[in-house]
């Protein structure tokens, strides 16, 4: 199989949809490429390699089992400079974080928010691991 696309799709309550897609358009620079309404698609600005749709968890395109919001979703958005998104989002655009601004032993300094949707977004810049974390990295 060849797969010439892949992104996560939120699946979100109606009237979240749009809050949803104007949060990554606003906090993450995120441009709308198709909005129906019940549908958007997003795609990170300067690359189209990253993408991400929101979507109306009670639409008849998903099936009927499958009808319910996300849960348990963490996004991760790996970034130069975790400090200065964290001033960003945080200082600046008054974002309450869900996990505060650290560094990590396993190798990361980042700190989480969460979307209207309720998906977690982990805002991480890789740092140097401890020696006891260091060797669990396979180097692939």
């Amino acid at each position: 199989m060849k797969v010439s696309s892949f992104y996560p799709v939120i699946c979100t309550e109606a009237e979240l949809v749009a809050v949803t897609r104007d949060f990554y358009v606003q906090h993450f620079g995120f441009t709308v490429t198709f909005d129906s309404g019940w549908y958007v698609s997003l795609r990170l600005d300067g690359d189209p390699g990253y993408e991400l749709a929101v979507l109306d968890a009670s639409h008849s395109t998903i099936p009927a089992a499958g009808r319910r919001t996300v849960s348990g979703l963490l996004l991760n958005f790996e970034v130069d400079d975790v400090d200065a998104v964290h001033h960003d989002l945080v200082e600046v655009a008054g974002l309450e974080p869900a996990l505060t601004l650290r560094s990590e032993d396993f190798g990361q300094r980042h700190f989480i928010v969460t979307d209207p949707a309720g998906v977690l977004i982990d805002v991480i810049t890789e740092i140097e691991p401890s020696t006891d974390f260091a060797a669990n990295f396979t180097g692939a």
